[in-house]
């Protein structure tokens, strides 16, 4: 599938967010391009409890995650394999599901670049399935663990 064929794709679907009604996006947001992650979430064990650090994650177009298109990382940042990126801050959280981390909707902060991402104004990350903090604790402080998360992100842009 082309980037041109996921970016329409796109915007012929919204994410189902009835587990979230509070997060929707604001009005005259349109859906630009839709991804599907596979990867890990970083945390780092204090001595007394383990703390988010950062996303490590491949981004495809497809759900069978066959084409690739980019990778997400500390920021947190979406950056697109021609070099387009944008990276955001968490606007609102909701947790449909205690075993998965919370779905979000986040507000872009910086763009850089042009492709898929520029221009987007706002991102949800929803569908998410993995990635909690481990259950036990760690054996000394500073050991880092990466738990294997999936989850979809829709971008989109306000206005043109």
């Amino acid at each position: 599938m082309t980037l041109a064929a996921a970016a329409q794709t796109a915007t012929d679907r919204l994410p189902d967010l009835q587990s979230c009604p509070d997060l929707g996006a604001p009005a005259g947001a349109k859906v630009v391009f839709h991804a599907y992650a596979v990867g890990v979430q970083i945390y780092r064990w204090t001595g007394t409890s383990w703390t988010f650090v950062a996303p490590q994650a491949a981004l495809y177009a497809d759900a069978s995650a066959t084409s690739l298109i980019g990778t997400h990382y500390a920021g947190p940042t979406w950056e697109s394999i021609s070099g387009s990126k944008v990276a955001a801050m968490v606007s609102k959280r909701c947790l449909p599901n205690p075993d998965a981390i919370q779905w979000l909707l986040l507000e872009a902060v910086a763009n850089d670049g042009v492709g898929i991402f520029d221009r987007v104004t706002h991102i949800h990350r929803v569908n998410t399935v993995g990635g909690t903090a481990p259950a036990a604790p760690g054996n000394q402080a500073g050991d880092t663990v990466g738990v294997p998360y999936t989850a979809e992100y829709f971008f989109y842009r306000v206005g043109n």
